[in-house]
């Protein structure tokens, strides 16, 4: 069983959902990566998205944009972001890592090197936001084949016939993308996740967490109680941003906010 799978399976045993954080990888500094990812587990983070720095983030707004350019800045590779994983591996063996980003530099490394790597590094799972199943029978078979589960997103306006095929391609969990929109949105409409929730489930079996609009312990508690994860990425990021010359500060209000979460999805 993987990583990803052991996680989910024991919230499930517990009656508890998984809490998963996103960060952009070498935002603020390289040096911080680690360190912000430690301090998220110990505030509650049960699964970590790390996003892989890329110079044209489609799907995300201008949070995560500005988080990429501020990693990129600073030079931070994928070979920098897997030193990452296999550093914060060295004394946790536990917490599954997803890699989230953008299928260029896994092309520019090469698919089979980068398997090898990040199999190496500890990574769990990948997240490629421009690979959709329909284009990704190779390459999804050379991640399943080294064991990296393949999460697939899932969008208000995904067809049921669609969301079935996801089903069967994705391992780990889908990721729900709960507006219509680019990262950092906030206009999360509980009621129409919900619903949309009791229709994929109808094609799904895997766990589904859900993400974009998460900005506080109150929603975070909403969505948990009609999901298996709760997926937080832009609030962490507005908190690094807000605080990139001062990366002890930033740590601490990241780790606040997840705490806060983790307590409300779990009251």
């Amino acid at each position: 069983m993987s990583r990803i799978n052991t996680v989910f399976t024991a919230l499930k045993e517990q009656g508890r959902q998984a809490l998963i954080p996103y960060v952009t990888a070498g935002d603020p500094l390289k040096e911080s990566t680690v360190p912000m990812m430690r301090a998220m587990v110990e505030a509650g983070a049960d699964i970590i998205e790390l996003g892989v720095p890329f110079s044209d983030p489609m799907a995300d707004g201008p949070t995560i944009q500005l988080a990429c350019e501020r990693a990129l800045e600073h030079g931070t590779s994928l070979r920098d972001v897997l030193a990452m994983v296999t550093e914060f591996r060295s004394k946790d063996s536990a917490t599954p890592i997803v890699l989230m980003g953008y299928l260029n530099p896994v092309e520019a490394m090469g698919y089979q090197a980068f398997v090898d790597a990040a199999i190496k590094a500890g990574v769990d799972g990948v997240l490629m936001v421009d690979l959709p199943p329909e284009e990704a029978h190779d390459v999804d078979s050379i991640f399943k084949k080294a064991g990296l589960d393949v999460v697939y997103l899932i969008a208000p306006t995904t067809t049921d016939k669609r969301i079935e095929s996801i089903g069967h391609a994705g391992s780990g969990y889908v990721y729900y993308v709960s507006i219509k929109g680019v990262t950092g949105s906030n206009t999360l409409d509980i009621d129409d996740v919900a619903r949309n929730l009791e229709r994929i489930r109808k094609h799904v079996s895997i766990p589904v967490g859900v993400g974009f609009g998460i900005q506080n312990g109150e929603t975070a508690a909403k969505v948990a109680k009609i999901s298996d994860g709760v997926i937080v990425g832009s609030a962490l990021v507005n908190r690094i941003a807000a605080n990139q010359h001062q990366p002890d500060v930033a740590i601490k209000e990241v780790s606040d906010i997840l705490r806060t979460m983790r307590l409300a999805m779990d009251a």
